[in-house]
């Protein structure tokens, strides 16, 4: 019996991965530049002496998909979209960089560029600041240039270049917070030919149809595996009382 309780059981941590995952991408359904997660379960063997007579399961989250979300124009001079596969490099709350498809840019008070999760944008040396200007725009090389306070709007200064990466070649894997690092640390150098849409944002590749269908699989697989453990406490019980002796 503990066989079957045991592969139930792992089956269901399964589900409840698989569940967690569905959830966060429900979820950011209507996050900017949000690529999709996807998980996999692998098989993990027991060793031991003898023969391996036990396997669990690990569903974990494995990649995302990385195919583009719909882009929609709205107008605003900081709103970006990535054209192809590029990423905007942006600074962690743990200080290394990382990179996203986010392209909702806000400027905060002291001049800082963001993401519109706050996450500072950088450029060619380090996060992007910069100072009061009446105007800001976005080439689509990813070259900013800004109007400065009281300055002419006929003679705008480049105030510096967002670091546009491309992942092509790279092995890099998205984290729980939802950026993309390369797998054992590094960086990504700046690619000179990555493009951006100015005015324009991506929006989320998930679809929320079928994530809804994928939450409803996890559920019924879920469901299933309790059965197989009320079948095995029945068999077991069973098999319990056939070995009672006769009072």
């Amino acid at each position: 019996m503990d066989r079957l309780i045991y592969t139930s059981l792992t089956a269901m941590r399964g589900a409840m991965a698989r569940q967690a995952t569905t959830a966060n991408n429900l979820a950011n359904a209507s996050t900017t530049g949000f690529r999709k997660e996807l998980a996999n379960a692998r098989p993990l063997w027991v060793d031991g002496p003898g023969f391996d007579a036990r396997v669990a399961s690990s569903e974990e989250v494995i990649e995302a998909d990385m195919t583009a979300g719909v882009i929609s124009e709205t107008g605003r001079a900081l709103d970006i979209a990535l054209e192809g596969d590029a990423m905007l490099g942006v600074q962690a709350k743990n200080g290394e960089e990382s990179y996203t498809r986010r392209g909702d840019l806000q400027l905060t008070d002291s001049g800082l560029l963001t993401t519109g999760d706050g996450l500072p944008v950088l450029g060619e040396g380090g996060p992007v600041t910069l100072p009061s200007a009446d105007d800001v725009r976005i080439d689509k090389d990813g070259t900013v240039w800004i109007v400065p306070a009281g300055g002419d709007p006929t003679q705008p200064q480049r105030a510096d270049r967002l670091k546009i990466a491309s992942p092509a070649g790279s092995d890099v894997l998205k984290g729980l917070d939802g950026l993309f690092r390369v797998r054992g640390g590094g960086t990504l150098p700046a690619d000179p030919e990555a493009r951006v849409i100015a005015g324009s944002l991506e929006a989320s590749n998930v679809n929320t149809s079928q994530a809804l269908v994928d939450m409803i699989e996890a559920s019924r697989a879920w469901e299933t595996q309790m059965k197989l453990l009320t079948t095995a406490r029945d068999l077991d019980t069973a098999s319990a009382d056939l070995m009672r002796l006769p009072s």
